[in-house]
């Protein structure tokens, strides 16, 4: 807030914010569109972009003068929509596994070799035969669960426009081969992000997949960590979601409003202020010039490059067809880790109904 007042006085407004969830926020974004009252400056999730630029809500990069040109482009991409592009992120964050480094030393397991699915697997076997917990992750049947099932998702170099592909297959083969060999939790079902963290937290797991937004609470866990990129199946870094907010500007019918709004925009998002922004949420900057101040920061390269490699939930011009198909996606995630369909079968029938959604698209 403090940001907010000091960017709205060197634009010589004073501003009102009002917060929102995500659902209220899309909804009350809409009905202000309708009844021609828009706000001025509009911070939503990277997903949501997309959403309130289709309903002809938000002002074009090229309608106004945000300038994005030193955006990394798989951070912009959350915001293109048919080859437009809509705000700035503020700020990235995206996920990673982190690792508890006593239950690795002693299981034999030396965390730096671990680049593919195979060498995860194998570490995983190793800490379950040391009597230890294997991996905490959400698995639960909302966006959450979308969002830590993308990066073994893209990780085996599935699409999400074919969900029952090979590739696709093979990342919920491998998770459903965890469950079945008692290296994730079953409680992973039903797990949101903080719940499967706190079971990491216990100190009685070896790895969680969780994001820079728990770097403040591994500090606090009482053991030893460090952190690892998420492997994709053949090797290398998986691309993660990104999570994270984008700063934009909604259409107004008085349009003398948007030279001071511009001038709130470039300064929420100007370099200085967003490496010196509170770090609570974890972001990574979004400019190469904002990265490289932090990664003075011991805790930060792994999650530089983690977001250097991350995805946006709508990119592939997915735009708001994304939501649908992530139903789908949890929904196999959730028929395959309980049983009550074979991977294929579940990613066979997520597809199905992903393009009955979708138009086919």
């Amino acid at each position: 807030m403090n940001l907010l007042n000091s960017c709205g006085a060197s634009a010589g407004a004073k501003i009102k914010r009002t917060g929102y969830d995500t659902t209220a926020l899309l909804s009350q974004t809409l009905l202000s569109a309708q009844q021609g009252n828009s706000p001025d400056v509009l911070i939503v999730d990277n997903p949501v972009v997309s959403t309130l630029a289709d309903a002809g809500v938000l002002a074009s990069n090229d309608q106004d003068s945000i300038d994005a040109s030193a955006v990394a482009p798989n951070l912009l991409a959350a915001g293109v929509l048919n080859g437009k592009t809509y705000g700035i992120p503020i700020g990235a964050n995206t996920l990673a596994l982190y690792y508890n480094k006593t239950i690795l030393s002693a299981a034999g397991v030396d965390p730096s070799t671990i680049k593919s699915w195979a060498d995860l697997t194998a570490a995983l076997a190793k800490v379950k035969a040391a009597g230890k917990g294997g991996i905490t992750l959400s698995a639960i049947g909302t966006e959450e669960g979308s969002f830590q099932f993308l990066p073994w998702f893209w990780g085996s170099g599935a699409n999400l426009t074919n969900l029952a592909s090979t590739q696709g297959v093979a990342a919920l083969q491998l998770w459903t081969s965890w469950m079945k060999a008692g290296y994730v939790p079953n409680a992973a079902i039903q797990d949101t992000q903080t719940t499967s963290w706190a079971e990491f937290a216990t100190g009685k797991y070896a790895f969680a997949e969780n994001g820079t937004w728990q770097l403040a609470n591994a500090e606090k866990a009482g053991f030893a960590y460090g952190i690892i990129p998420i492997p994709s199946m053949a090797g290398g870094v998986a691309p993660a979601p990104t999570g994270g907010e984008f700063v934009t500007i909604p259409l107004q019918k008085d349009t003398s409003r948007y030279p001071t709004t511009e001038k709130i925009v470039s300064c929420l998002t100007s370099a200085d202020n967003a490496f010196n922004t509170d770090t609570t949420l974890g972001y990574i900057g979004v400019t190469a010039a904002v990265q490289q101040k932090q990664a003075t920061n011991p805790q930060l390269p792994v999650w530089i490059s983690a977001v250097a490699a991350a995805k946006g939930r709508t990119s592939d011009n997915l735009g708001t067809n994304y939501p649908k198909i992530s139903q789908q996606l949890w929904t196999a995630v959730q028929n395959a880790l309980t049983g009550a369909k074979s991977p294929t079968a579940a990613m066979s029938t997520a597809q199905s109904a992903a393009a009955a959604a979708t138009g086919g698209k």
